[in-house]
């Protein structure tokens, strides 16, 4: 590893997200998701509520009242996730402060999705805002799906009332941190014959005053899990067509743009997937997969990105199935495959834009998934390898790609071996590439004393790890 090259890891014509935990599952580590997906997501989306003023928080609800006769996920006093334990009074030792770190160490934004009730006081919002500071390019989306019925802050409030706190609320915690950007997430035009979204009078504002737009659709979905079973005939579950979801979204698009003026901002799909409850398991990677072909066909840059709902899951909206005898085993289903085939697609990947030599040390700066600054190590190999190992001698937090795979490597590790970039794309003969390193906050936050830590994190590399790479079983067979 003679020479290093500057490289810069930017967009992706569409950005891939995913959902961790939620009221139908638990959160799982990106050390797993990574080793089972082969890169990480520009976002990772965690699902909180803070209801600071009732009288069981700060328990999870569904936890508190356990006893209760509930027949609908919806039916508790609030929101069944889990619980935001910042804000007022709080502090970020707990979740999703946790959570959090994990994922910005391993080289991903956060996407916080956050139910509030809309009594809260200016001084709880600023509190938030405070809690988020450290946290680099984060993504907040308050009360999502807000043109619904079946969240508590809508059961609390009128839509014209839930309107006017989401920009409050917006404006408050960027106040106390500028290095939020907020998503709205609403009803799009489910309506063609009038061509405007839900509720468009009371969300105009929210429209105009926020960063992101965002529609949550589910191709497919059973919203009476888990209190029923998903059968022909049911009223508790439904499915659209693939070909209708995207000209909805675009629909949505199109009209929040003209509300707002016929500027544009960033369109996402917050929540996406089609319900195997209603499809089955291979009809649910098929509409994934047409969705996704869509998009390129259409070369909709319009469309920022989607978030795939969820990894891991109770009921059939994960890519993997929880297994009801161990929480921390999961059963991967056919979208699995069908998904990790999406994001290894070049639409979906990050872009990589490589320039200058360099020489060492380097600084290496991490704004986020989408704009940080890196090194390109040219390598060679001769033919696939029997071994290929980094050695460290240094505490550095890093993300490393080669052959189309990345790598996490912590404060703590001294060598990763990088073989299995090499198990599902082996080399057929010699070959070139290079290896590409970024250094992401290796506590997970960003040192807000530096002048511009609420957007950035600096590492130094002084030295590069050693490198191992043999063509053949250290002893050769005895037959």
């Amino acid at each position: 590893m003679e020479k290093i090259y500057k490289v810069h890891m930017g967009k992706a014509k569409c950005a891939v997200d995913l959902g961790d935990g939620s009221e139908r599952g638990e959160y799982v580590n990106q050390d797993y998701i990574l080793r089972k997906l082969g890169r990480p997501h520009r976002s990772i989306s965690l699902m909180y509520c803070y209801y600071p003023l009732d009288k069981e928080w700060p328990g999870r609800i569904s936890e508190v009242m356990k006893d209760a006769d509930v027949s609908f996920q919806w039916d508790y006093p609030y929101d069944d996730y889990f619980p935001y334990l910042g804000g007022l009074g709080g502090n970020t030792d707990g979740e999703p402060f946790t959570c959090m770190r994990d994922v910005r160490r391993h080289g991903q934004d956060v996407t916080l999705t956050l139910t509030i009730d809309p009594n809260v006081t200016d001084e709880h919002l600023a509190a938030i805002g405070e809690d988020l500071r450290p946290f680099g390019r984060l993504l907040l989306r308050i009360n999502h799906e807000a043109t619904g019925n079946w969240f508590s802050f809508n059961k609390r409030a009128s839509y014209q009332e839930v309107a006017d706190f989401y920009c409050r609320a917006s404006r408050i915690i960027k106040e106390h941190a500028p290095n939020v950007s907020t998503i709205l997430c609403i009803g799009g035009v489910e309506n063609p014959e009038t061509g405007e979204i839900e509720k468009e009078k009371e969300f105009s504002q929210a429209v105009k005053e926020t960063d992101i737009w965002s529609v949550d659709k589910y191709m497919a979905l059973h919203w009476g899990w888990p209190y029923d079973v998903a059968e022909p005939g049911g009223r508790s579950h439904s499915r659209g067509s693939v070909r209708e979801t995207y000209k909805m979204t675009k629909e949505s698009y199109e009209r929040f743009r003209f509300i707002n003026g016929g500027v544009s901002k960033p369109m996402v799909m917050s929540e996406f997937n089609a319900d195997g409850d209603v499809t089955g398991a291979y009809e649910q990677a098929e509409m994934v997969k047409e969705f996704c072909d869509i998009l390129k066909e259409d070369n909709a840059e319009w469309f920022t990105g989607f978030t795939f709902y969820q990894f891991r899951d109770r009921g059939r909206l994960g890519l993997e199935i929880q297994d009801p005898n161990n929480a921390d085993v999961g059963i991967e289903q056919p979208v699995m495959q069908t998904y990790k085939e999406i994001i290894h697609d070049e639409w979906f990947l990050p872009s990589m834009t490589q320039g200058e030599e360099l020489s060492l040390p380097v600084t290496l700066r991490w704004g986020g998934s989408e704009d940080a600054e890196g090194i390109a190590v040219p390598l060679h190999f001769d033919s696939n390898p029997h071994f290929c190992e980094l050695y460290f001698e240094d505490d550095s937090n890093l993300m490393i790609e080669i052959n189309g795979r990345w790598f996490y490597k912590s404060p703590q590790a001294k060598v990763i071996d990088l073989m299995s970039a090499f198990y599902e794309k082996p080399l057929d003969g010699a070959c070139d590439m290079t290896m590409k390193i970024f250094a992401p906050p290796a506590s997970g936050e960003n040192d807000i004393s530096a002048e511009d830590g609420l957007f950035n994190s600096y590492t130094i590399i002084v030295k590069l790890p050693e490198i191992r790479i043999r063509y053949s079983a250290v002893e050769p067979s005895k037959d």
